[in-house]
C-alpha cells in the first residue's frame, strides 16, 4: 500500500458554481495510481464549500445551486453575518455537501456511476480560489 497526495487550485470566481472536478481526479490517478485498486479521497479545506457527486450538464448543476437557495436563502437571517449579504448560508452549507468524498478506484479508474461526475460547490462570493486535496491509498 502507498499514499499520495496532491492539491489542486480551482478559481471559482464571483459567483456561486459547480465545479465538475472529475477529468483532474481522473489524471491525478493516471499519474498515481498505477492500474492499481485502492481510494481516492477529497477534501476541501474550507469552511464554506463542499464536494457532491452528481450529474453534470443536464442541468442538475444549475438545479442544485437553485435548491441550495431555497433551502439556505441569501438573506439576512443568519447569526454570521460578515461578507456579503447572507453569507451566513454559506457555512451552513458543509453540513448539507460535505465537504469530503471518497470514491473506489478499481485498475486504476475511478468507480463512479455512468452520470456520476465529482464537482466542487461553492456558494461563498467572497472567496474566488479553492483548493481541494486529493489523496489516492492503494
Amino acid at each position: 500500500m502507498s499514499f499520495t497526495s496532491t492539491v489542486l487550485t480551482v478559481t471559482t470566481g464571483s459567483t456561486e458554481t459547480v465545479t465538475d472536478l472529475t477529468r483532474d481526479c481522473e489524471q491525478f490517478l493516471a499519474d498515481t495510481a498505477s492500474g492499481r485498486d485502492g481510494l481516492l479521497h477529497l477534501f476541501v479545506p474550507h469552511a464554506t464549500a463542499g464536494l457532491a457527486l452528481l450529474e453534470t450538464g443536464s442541468g442538475s448543476d444549475t438545479d442544485l445551486l437553485t435548491a441550495l437557495h431555497h433551502l439556505l436563502p441569501a438573506d439576512n437571517r443568519w447569526q454570521h453575518r460578515h461578507g456579503s449579504p447572507g453569507h451566513g448560508r454559506d457555512h451552513v452549507l458543509p453540513a448539507l455537501i460535505p465537504p469530503h468524498a471518497t470514491v473506489p478506484v478499481l485498475a486504476g479508474r475511478m468507480e463512479l456511476g455512468t452520470w456520476q461526475s465529482i464537482c466542487l460547490v461553492d456558494t461563498n462570493k467572497d472567496n474566488p480560489r479553492r483548493q481541494v486535496r486529493l489523496s489516492f491509498l492503494g
